[in-house]
């Protein structure tokens, strides 16, 4: 794929990615998304009434 290129050891196995973030900026941000849905994953949820009322407050 043009504009995606993989870094590799002496070995040759493929241990990083590089990224034409002007050309797949899309890619990176649904990467990015990903990594921050599972990051957030056992954070405490809100309900959405908590949160109206909570905005209400302000």
């Amino acid at each position: 794929m043009s504009g995606i290129d993989y870094l590799t050891n002496e070995l040759g196995q493929r241990k990083a990615v590089v990224i034409d973030l002007k050309k797949h900026a899309q890619l990176w941000e649904d990467f990015y998304d990903t990594l921050v849905v599972k990051a957030r994953k056992m954070e405490p949820r809100e309900s959405l009434e908590s949160v109206r009322r909570r905005l209400k407050a302000k």
